[in-house]
Parts: structure tokens; sequence; C-alpha cells
């Protein structure tokens, strides 16, 4: 899928105390490590496999607040952007950390196939069809921890666009859940996010 817009960006949308609110609702849930759909079970083989390819602490957020903060960025990107994708809930908000050397390597949020039946009525038949990060963290206060984005289904598929490293505390990024992005390892510090995916039936 060819798009005019591969995201559409937030600078300085949440103000510090947002921020700051957001940090001690994930801070306070139960930390995980990070996964990733392949890899499953976590033995001592796989989780050293899987941080090869992801090593991030992470835990779950639902809130109402939290939605209603981000709900309006993705309908305003989706429509700024020229998406006008159709979707109707968002999963469980995840709170990520990334300390020294932690990092997440080029992925996309989407699956092949719809989430299956049976399921949470919101899930049936439905795939992810947008994705919003939010920087929680000054920059100042960490380094590497970029946000890329990889256009592979551009005319130029080699091409990576950094957008952390240029955006302040606080900014939103929304792009279609199938484009394909990273975040380099923490260097220095830690940095905090926040990921929400909204779903909606297949595309026709």
């Amino acid at each position: 899928m060819n798009l005019e817009n591969y995201y559409w960006c937030f600078k300085s949308a949440l103000s510090n105390k947002i921020c700051d609110k957001i940090i001690k609702a994930g801070l306070s849930k139960k930390s995980e490590l990070g996964t990733i759909f392949s890899i499953k079970e976590t033995n001592k083989k796989n989780i050293k496999e899987l941080k090869k390819r992801r090593n991030s602490n992470i835990s779950w957020l639902n809130d109402p607040w939290i939605y209603d903060i981000f709900h309006p960025y993705i309908n305003t990107a989706n429509k700024n952007a020229n998406w006008n994708f159709d979707w109707d809930w968002s999963e469980n908000c995840q709170f990520t950390k990334y300390s020294k050397n932690q990092h997440y390597d080029w992925h996309c949020d989407s699956y092949k196939t719809p989430y299956p039946l049976p399921m949470d009525p919101n899930f049936n038949n439905k795939i992810r069809k947008l994705s919003l990060t939010c920087n929680l963290s000054d920059p100042k206060d960490y380094s590497g921890g970029e946000l890329q984005f990889q256009f592979r289904n551009s005319s130029d598929p080699t091409k990576i666009d950094t957008c952390v490293d240029i955006l302040p505390r606080g900014s939103i990024i929304v792009f279609p859940s199938h484009v394909w992005h990273r975040v380099t390892p923490v260097t220095k510090g830690t940095r905090y996010s926040l990921v929400m995916w909204s779903l909606g039936y297949s595309f026709k």
C-alpha cells in the first residue's frame, strides 16, 4: 500500500504534567519483558534470541482517561494524512521502558490475518490499522532510542526517516500499522513511551 504520508506528527502535544502522570501509571503496573509474536515461550534460549530483536520492559494500561487523551489525535491524523481508515476500538496501551542497550529492531505492528474467533467482540475479525506512539521522556534525559521508519512500500525502500531525535517530550506520532519501524538502542539514560493500536475490520 503506497501512502502519501507514512506518519503524522504532533510536536509537544502533551504537557510535562500529563507525561509524568502516564509514566507514574505505567511504573505502578507489573513490568514484564516485551515479546514478539514468533517467540511465545520465555525459556532461557528463547529469551536470548528475543533480546537480539527486542529488548524492553513493558506494562499495560487501559485507563479511560488515557484513551480520552489520545483518540482525538488518532482521528485528526487519520483525516489530515488522508488515510481515512475505518476503525472503532483500541487495544490496551503498552507502556514501554527502554534502559541502556535496550532496543526494538525492525518490525510492523499489523498481523497477516485478522484476530481469530472466538475472542473479545472488540477483537473479532479485526486488524490493527493505526498505531500511535508518544515520547514521554525529555530527549535531554537519554541518548539513542531513536524512532525510525523504513518506507518499504515507497519508490526508495531503503530510505530511513528518524523522528524522535528532533521531537520534544510529549510528541505524538500516528502511523499505519503496516509501516515498518524500529527503536534504536538507548546508549544513555532511560526512554519512556506509550504505544496504542487502533483496530477495524479488514480493508475491502
